[in-house]
């Protein structure tokens, strides 16, 4: 693969697990020449999956050597991207590291589960906690990296931000969910205005049904299949799929593209 951001530097949010679009897209970036910033919760190894227990996974430090693997350097961070004190200091640390940032992935997000009920049943903590993660988490860490990029008069630059396909469609038990996501579709539009001056570009991704951890909740019986089966292209995305998008996103070859927030799905019109 073409060493096209070779000399970039990557923040990745949300990159810790194993199955997971933040872990496939630091290492796409990786394998394009960026070097990349890792960050996660710094989970309790207890609530790892089987098959990351199984291989002795250790969450964004593993994620950092699969980085390193692709000749990049690589910095692990635990960040609570909610916390303005932690983007803070994730920035600080990424310009004492590396000198620069060119490029955010906004994909840090609530575990799925809990907030899937009623509106009348879902509590307001956990309706604000998904808010928390998703949408401010996204405006802090894309107001804290557009104010460094401008700071240093960049002329190029990208910001993506993890949306979904339930980002443009409302489904019943799913209120916090989409609320977040559509959220992030209009934060997504705005902010492109404000960069498109400055030729930093800001788009939004919008997988439909991905197999990776976050699904496992669903099992893997009916449901999934039926899940599939709605699908025109007969199965779900994979996280590789979905981090050649974001690789495209943030080379040039797509520096006049902007504002916009993609579909990746195939060809499903069901909000997963």
């Amino acid at each position: 693969m073409s060493k096209e951001l070779a000399g970039k530097v990557a923040i990745v949010t949300g990159a810790g697990r194993l199955r997971g679009i933040g872990r496939a897209s630091a290492v796409r970036l990786a394998e394009m020449g960026a070097d990349v910033v890792i960050t996660g919760t710094g989970r309790s190894p207890d609530a790892y999956p089987d098959d990351e227990k199984a291989i002795g996974w250790r969450d964004i430090e593993s994620v950092a050597d699969q980085v390193r693997e692709q000749g990049q350097r690589a910095l692990p961070l635990v960040v609570d991207v909610s916390s303005s004190e932690d983007v803070d200091k994730m920035i600080a640390d990424t310009i004492s590291e590396f000198g620069r940032i060119d490029i955010l992935i906004n994909n840090a997000a609530f575990r799925r589960g809990e907030d899937r009920v009623a509106v009348v049943d879902l509590e307001e903590d956990l309706f604000r906690r998904v808010l928390d993660i998703k949408v401010v988490g996204s405006f802090l860490c894309a107001k804290a990296v557009a104010r460094h990029m401008l700071g240093r008069n960049a002329d190029s630059g990208a910001i993506i931000n993890l949306s979904s396909t339930a980002g443009k469609q409302g489904a019943a038990n799913t209120s916090a969910y989409n609320a977040a996501n559509f959220a992030i579709n209009g934060f997504t539009q705005a902010l492109a205005k404000e960069m498109a001056p400055h030729g930093i570009v800001v788009n939004g991704v919008c997988p439909g049904a991905i197999e990776t951890a976050r699904m496992d909740i669903l099992g893997r019986g009916e449901f999934w299949q039926n899940l599939e089966a709605g699908i025109p292209m007969g199965r779900a995305g994979t996280d590789e799929e979905v981090a050649d998008l974001i690789g495209f996103l943030c080379s040039d070859r797509a520096r006049y593209i902007t504002g916009q927030s993609i579909n990746i799905n195939g060809g499903s019109v069901t909000a997963h």
